[in-house]
Order: C-alpha cells, then structure tokens, then sequence
C-alpha cells in the first residue's frame, strides 16, 4: 500500500472563550461559510475543539460550553456528520429536522444550508468527508453509475448495528490520532482507518441504491439489469415503458421485475422516476434562478405532467422544485 503526504495526520486544538477565535478555528477545519452565534449571555462561551485532518476525511471533537446557533451554507466539496457525545441538537438540513443525541446522527449533502441550535453541554463528533472519497467508494462497489451528490439519508441510528459499529471506529480513530504514539500515528496504519472510515460509512448511511452496495454483497448484478440499468442512465428522458426496458434487458417484464427488486430494490419503472428526480434536484442546485425554470428542466428529464412530477419531487427530497432553484439566489 503506497504512502502519500496525505495519510499523515495533522492536529489541530484549541481552548478559548473569544467567539471570533472560535469561529474562525471551526472555518479554517471545516467550512468557510460558517457563522457561530451566541445565543443570550456569552459570558460561559468556552468553545474546546480537537480536531484531526487525515486526507479525505476530518474527524473533529467540538463544544461550546454555552448556547449557540451555527449556520452554514452550502458544504459543496463534503459530506457531513455530527454524532453526539452527550447531550443533543437541534438540526434542519433541506427543509428537514432532526434532532441528533448519542443514539441518531445528523448527516449532510454537500448542497442546502445548514442551520443548527447547539446547547452548551453538548459535546460531539464532527465528521467531515471529502465528497469525491464518498461517491468514488460507492461508485467502486456498484456496477451502476451513481447521482451526484449522494441522495443520502438525514440520519442514522447510533445505538444500534452499523450506526454503532462506525461511530466507535471513528471514536477511537480520533482518541489514536490525538495520541502521539498510537498504531495510527503510522502513516500507513492510519490510512487504511481512513479508508474504514468512509468505506463503513457508505455501508451505513441510507442511500438510493438499495440496503447494502451490491459490490460489497458478493455476487455481481445479472446482465439483464445491467443492460437496463445502462439505458436508463444513458437516455433518462426517454418515455420507456415496462414492456421496453424489458425488450433491451432480453428478457420478459416479469422477470425484469423481479431482478431489479431482488438486486436493485425497487422496479425498473420506479428506479427511472428516481433518477430522474436525482436529475432534476443536481441541475435545479446549480442553476442560476434567473436563467432557468423549473418547467423546461422538468420536461428535459422526461416529466411530462407537472403535477404529479412536483408532488413526486416534494416527497423525495422534502421541498417543492421552486424552493431548490430559489436556494441558489
């Protein structure tokens, strides 16, 4: 296994009761666009951060002693996760709230503001993961191409299965690396945690394609739903039907049926609305408002009735398609 420059880690600490300090500590490790307000008396503010960069992923230790309110724009290069240590937070990510403590973490994509109310004796991990290391994991594990950003879940139980399992890795990830001595001090050791630490997280965060990546199950899918799988991602817009996807798969539509829910998880039909969806949210997230609409990029994707497209985007991704494209303003 090669060493690069990245898999040696960096430490980074800081003790203070100056909110600007503070402030510009957790901009300079994580984001750029990152506001920290006090909320009432900052007299208590006493911010404690650990934090450690490993290549792709940075794996911080943060409180702050006193009441504050976090905002932030757009991640843009990462996925995000905060797991509670103690105490909890109040999360909205994409129109969706999330109440994080030691047994649910709070995850997020790389496009939507992020808004948090953070009590002062909450004290938790933060783990931040390079988008490409993310999607390069499971794109490596599945034999379809996959939407970017990630379509992750906003959640994930920590008190049980893998949820469990992860955060005690990263846990003791970051105890070994804020250590001087430790196995993962080794430049080579550490980088193989690294990699079980995104590899463990693609396997356990939701995501839309299926429970568990189909590379890392075993058996590789059948070619019939590979074959469609490519149509799909090659011509999204195109008006197929089940009797079509069933003529380039070789095969009867009952029997694609059952390939993709035993292999996929969800019918051909029901797969293609889903990447479509996945479409439309990616060029809605980038676009400039004032050069496009929703109708003509709904219609691009193959949506042919705006209404039942708009309710279908709603209960996807919990916004309406306007609410995406006025984000970007």
């Amino acid at each position: 296994m090669a060493v690069h420059p990245g898999d040696s880690p960096v430490h980074v600490a800081l003790r203070t009761s100056d909110v600007d300090e503070a402030r510009a500590f957790c901009r300079k490790m994580f984001y750029g666009p990152l506001q920290v307000n006090p909320v009432g008396d900052p007299a208590g503010f006493a911010f404690a951060g650990d934090v450690v960069t490993l290549g792709s992923i940075t794996v911080g230790e943060i409180s702050y002693g006193a009441d504050v309110r976090v905002n932030i724009a757009d991640l843009e290069t990462a996925y995000h996760v905060l797991a509670p240590l103690n105490g909890s937070l109040w999360s909205r990510h994409r129109g969706t709230v999330v109440i994080a403590d030691p047994t649910r973490a709070a995850v997020y994509r790389p496009v939507g503001d992020i808004d948090l109310e953070w009590p002062g004796d909450t004290r938790l991990l933060s783990v931040k993961v390079e988008r490409a290391a993310l999607e390069r994991e499971l794109d490596a594990a599945l034999d379809q191409q996959i939407v970017s950003p990630l379509l992750l879940g906003e959640s994930f139980d920590l008190a049980e299965g893998r949820g469990r399992t992860w955060s005690a890795l990263v846990r003791l990830l970051h105890t070994e690396l804020c250590a001087e001595e430790g196995l993962a001090s080794s430049p080579r050791m550490a980088a193989r945690w690294r990699d079980m630490v995104v590899s463990g997280l693609a396997l356990t965060v939701e995501h839309p394609y299926g429970d568990e990546p189909a590379g890392l199950q075993g058996p590789r899918r059948p070619r019939t739903v590979k074959r469609t799988l490519d149509a799909m991602h090659a011509e999204p817009w195109r008006q197929f039907t089940a009797a079509d996807l069933a003529a380039v798969a070789g095969v009867g539509v009952r029997v694609l049926q059952e390939a993709f829910r035993q292999h996929v998880g969800v019918s051909p039909l029901a797969y293609l609305r889903r990447l479509r969806l996945d479409g439309v949210h990616a060029e809605l997230s980038r676009s400039d408002p004032w050069q496009v609409n929703v109708s003509e990029v709904a219609y691009r994707w193959g949506f042919t009735h705006l209404g039942r497209f708009a309710g279908a985007y709603r209960a996807r991704f919990g916004v309406s398609p306007s609410q995406t494209l006025r984000e970007r303003r």
